[in-house]
């Protein structure tokens, strides 16, 4: 029986949300399917977890979150005022989408790519236009060099995993020197090159970054961005005016101590980018075929099986990986990478199964 309507529903905000990817109850799986970090952070967010004094919980946090936005300033070397730090860089950009996007002409980002970022183009009633990638999956500059209210895009780009060149993404930033260009690394630390360098050049040019891929910190929600002081203070306006205080103790402490622990952030990223090229190999053996990812994800195709059947094989065996059923990579499955074991586990059961031997 269809449910009836009542009145004050007639005034509710009605939005398709996203879709984030399943978190399986069970403890026995591998889990490649949200692209985590399969390592725990730093031994130094370890230390500030176990001497942390609860008491502080009853006071307000720092709204500035200042200590953690000076060592971030440090780290890529800008000045605190270049800084904004959100809960994870979903918050960053959905407040870059509240406070930049406001024109009457469409902002543009690629087809395909991050699904958050027109759910909230709709939640702000945001013109939006949407630019095909090419036949490689590549975003093409010259589509970005025309008129528009705005622009983001993700380098590398999700769910694919390629890269644009920092000189194109360059371009992109002047020749649109009336719009704001975002530029999404989420996984830029795995092999991508950072437009962090360009902000001084480019006071239209926001960078947003997180904790939650390289960092290993998804449980504490951390995202940042570094841009024109000018820029920061808009995003601050907009912040302040929504919620002051987004940011708790704890994990400002977590992140200051996660953002200087530099040799163990290096170590994880190689030891995931080993893995990757490893896994890349073992999968074109395969018959797996996928663009060249500098993410910590693989955009897999295998030549004749379907990818809808491959997701359903791995999720029975206990392995969770990304499936879109959606137009243009319904055929694809997006694979996190794990530790070097849960790849190891992945590859035998795809080896098994499509050898007909599971």
């Amino acid at each position: 029986m269809e449910e009836r309507i009542r009145g004050w529903e007639k005034n509710v905000r009605r939005v398709v949300p996203y879709t984030p990817g399943e978190q399986p109850k069970r403890s026995d799986i591998v889990k490649l399917n949200t692209n985590e970090c399969p390592y725990p952070p730093a031994p130094q967010v370890q230390r500030v977890l176990e001497a942390f004094d609860a008491g502080q919980l009853r006071l307000y946090p720092d709204p500035e979150a200042s200590a953690l936005r000076e060592a971030l300033a440090a780290r890529y070397r800008v000045r605190p005022e270049q800084v904004f730090v959100g809960v994870g860089s979903d918050d960053v950009l959905a407040l870059a989408f509240l406070t930049f996007f406001n024109g009457e002409k469409p902002v543009l980002f690629p087809d395909v790519t991050y699904s958050f970022y027109d759910v909230w183009a709709k939640l702000y009633g945001i013109p939006y236009r949407t630019v095909a990638l090419d036949g490689e999956w590549r975003l093409k500059k010259e589509d970005y060099l025309t008129e528009n209210g705005g622009i983001i895009f993700p380098n590398p780009n999700a769910p694919t995993g390629l890269e644009t060149p920092l000189d194109e993404v360059e371009e992109i930033a002047a020749k649109n020197p009336d719009s704001v260009v975002i530029v999404d690394e989420a996984y830029v630390d795995f092999g991508g090159t950072s437009a962090l360098p360009l902000v001084e050049r480019y006071d239209n040019l926001l960078v947003v970054q997180t904790f939650s891929k390289s960092r290993a910190l998804a449980g504490l929600r951390i995202g940042f961005a570094i841009g024109s002081p000018r820029l920061i203070r808009y995003l601050n306006d907009v912040k302040f005016s929504f919620n002051s205080y987004t940011m708790n103790r704890l994990t400002i402490e977590c992140g200051k101590a996660c953002v200087e622990a530099e040799e163990y952030f290096q170590e994880m990223t190689g030891r995931i980018i080993r893995t990757r090229e490893w896994a890349k190999r073992e999968l074109g053996s395969l018959g797996f075929s996928f663009p060249d990812s500098r993410a910590n994800f693989i955009f897999a195709k295998h030549e004749s099986v379907k990818a809808a059947e491959l997701f359903e094989a791995l999720r029975r065996e206990g392995i969770y990986v990304r499936y879109f059923p959606k137009p243009r990579i319904d055929d694809y499955l997006r694979i996190t990478v794990g530790t070097q074991e849960e790849m190891e586990r992945l590859i035998t059961f795809l080896r098994g199964y499509l050898h007909g031997n599971v």
